[in-house]
């Protein structure tokens, strides 16, 4: 009886090993978590840089800064979100500690902090009028704690600093409502090994559903990656699913960038790097065009308000994006030729046409002939990321013309091509794992939108 036992439970081992390398993951069976489907859907977030470094004409504080120097006469974190609102956004992350160490809020584990400033006599605590006035806005709310800090002198200890973070996560997780994003930046940490498993399984117990930004390099187990630039472009095919050494996991790109040209803080008379409208218009085309997220770099001046000329770009920028994509061409005026597919071209992103394994077509026909320069596709992206090849068609001189050939779509595709002109259009998917489902394709003029 012995040895039959012992040869039915290898027989069951075998079959488990065999088991478990018949269903080894591949890309396409990497799927998002709720949360983070949510979150791609937000497209638009800002960061907020203030503290010290504002009020010394400076991007990298050392630590030394006096708490007497951080001292707005009118802070107006109501502004900072309708303007953050005004070019689109939908989530603010502020910077509660930068890396010189003084926080934000009167954190109980630091004297470096607003509580010894003289702004409003050390009772302030900005990451809550910043956290009140982002829900008030309708916006989500994130907090950035810099590992870094060239502050505390328990940094040089890892385990003894570690505890100190921790403590101070606790104050930031248990205190200002729900979190959309913690942000870590790895900056200054080449080298030093932080505890991100413990600091994340904190986290975790006030804000399950808090999503994770952090460079692939600087934390294995994080939501959201960096996209490898502060330039506000995403300059490859963008797959959500990342490979670190075998380790597969669902990972989107925030690209962030600032609204001044490699400034993250304020500085005075510096006007000429305010990114212009045009500019922006090609940063948001490579970043949400791309799969991406954006997130603007805004930074308030030293009397504690965003500065009017930032405001007003950012109103410019939004308003903008609005005409450009305010007439879907297809919602208009066209009717998909198969009516299967119609989820697809309702002007609806919470339906989606579930397209024929491999290879489909979704074909449009107008009554006339319409012109325009950019198609914007969505996917369906809770089953995975499932286009692998495809193209954007017209229909001229008998034949089908191709418009653009590229290989991702992603959350969001946004395809820009010489001004067309058209009475059927067709999207290709030519090459796809199983099914993909197609949430919307839309087709606009740019140029007309320019001109409204």
């Amino acid at each position: 009886m012995r040895s039959t036992r012992h040869l039915r439970l290898g027989t069951i081992i075998f079959l488990l090993a065999a088991l478990s390398s018949a269903i080894a993951q591949s890309f396409t069976d990497i799927k998002p978590s709720p949360a983070q489907v949510q979150w791609q859907d937000l497209e638009i977030g800002v960061i907020i840089h203030f503290g010290t470094n504002t009020f010394l004409n400076r991007e990298w504080g050392d630590g030394t800064a006096d708490p007497s120097v951080f001292n707005p006469v009118h802070v107006d974190t109501d502004q900072w979100m309708e303007a953050a609102r005004s070019a689109g956004a939908k989530y603010a992350v502020l910077v509660a500690k930068h890396h010189d160490g003084f926080t934000l809020w009167p954190s109980k584990q630091t004297d470096y902090s607003v509580k010894n400033s003289p702004w409003l006599n050390g009772k302030g605590d900005l990451v809550h009028m910043a956290a009140t006035s982002a829900h008030k806005a309708g916006l989500g709310f994130g907090i950035y704690l810099s590992p870094w800090d060239r502050h505390d002198p328990r940094y040089p200890d890892p385990a003894a600093y570690d505890k100190y973070y921790l403590a101070q996560l606790d104050e930031l997780a248990t205190t200002y409502g729900h979190l959309t994003e913690f942000w870590l930046d790895g900056a200054g940490s080449a080298g030093r090994t932080y505890d991100f498993d413990k600091i994340i399984q904190e986290l975790r117990t006030y804000q399950p559903n808090t999503l994770v930004f952090a460079d692939v390099a600087l934390y294995k187990n994080a939501d959201i990656r960096w996209v490898g630039t502060e330039s506000g472009t995403v300059p490859y095919e963008n797959w959500n699913v990342i490979d670190r050494t075998g380790y597969l996991r669902w990972r989107p790109v925030e690209a962030d960038t600032p609204l001044h040209k490699l400034h993250w803080f304020w500085h005075p008379n510096d006007e000429s790097s305010l990114l212009s409208v045009e500019e922006l218009l090609n940063i948001y085309t490579n970043t949400v065009g791309r799969g991406a997220q954006l997130m603007l770099g805004l930074a308030p001046d030293n009397t504690g308000r965003i500065p009017d000329a930032d405001a007003k770009r950012l109103q410019e920028f939004g308003a903008a994006v609005q005409r450009i994509y305010a007439h879907n061409l297809i919602a208009e005026s066209g009717h998909a030729t198969d009516t299967a597919t119609t989820s697809a071209t309702d002007n609806d992103p919470s339906t989606f046409w579930s397209a024929p394994p491999r290879h489909a077509t979704l074909e449009i026909q107008f009554d006339k002939p319409v012109t325009f320069d950019r198609a914007v596709t969505m996917e369906w992206l809770n089953e995975g990321q499932h286009v692998q090849d495809y193209s954007i068609e017209a229909w001229q001189n008998g034949a089908w013309r191709p418009l653009v050939r590229a290989q991702a779509i992603g959350h969001k595709k946004i395809d820009l091509f010489p001004r067309t002109t058209a009475q059927r259009v067709r999207l290709n998917l030519l090459s796809t794992t199983g099914s993909a489902a197609i949430r919307e394709f839309q087709l606009y003029d740019g140029e007309r939108g320019h001109l409204q």
